[in-house]
């Protein structure tokens, strides 16, 4: 049986390592590219304050996908907190159509995140069992 939850959280653990570095980096070669776009078209006005934001929740989220393979508690904290953060951005931003972007740009991160804070909590109960 312990062999079988060692095995379940490896694999959570695992899946949220790969969703959360493959979202964290899309979002942030994507994110990087408009900005250059921006700053090229527009000049240094192209640079708003919630750019500013969405550039430091999308590093905090890449942060917490690199870490995920060393610390996946930490990892998975910081993709819960980006995911979280980027869903008070957009509703503040997008109105009243504010889940739809949210599921587009903030649910990888909090899938991943919590993928990742189950398989340590999985693998810490495995240990206290043992």
């Amino acid at each position: 049986m312990e062999s079988r939850q060692y095995n379940l959280a490896r694999g959570m653990k695992l899946a949220g390592q790969i969703i959360g570095l493959v979202a964290t980096s899309f979002f942030f070669a994507f994110l990087a590219g408009e900005a250059i776009s921006d700053i090229i078209a527009k000049g240094w006005a192209a640079i708003t304050a919630e750019s500013i934001l969405m550039g430091i929740l999308i590093i905090v989220a890449l942060t917490g996908g690199i870490l995920s393979w060393w610390r996946e508690r930490l990892g998975g904290i910081l993709l819960v907190l980006a995911s979280i953060g980027l869903g008070i951005l957009i509703s503040a931003r997008a109105g009243h159509t504010n889940f739809i972007p949210w599921l587009i740009i903030g649910l990888p991160f909090l899938v991943a995140g919590g993928l990742l804070l189950s398989a340590w909590w999985l693998e810490r109960k495995i240990i206290k069992q043992e």
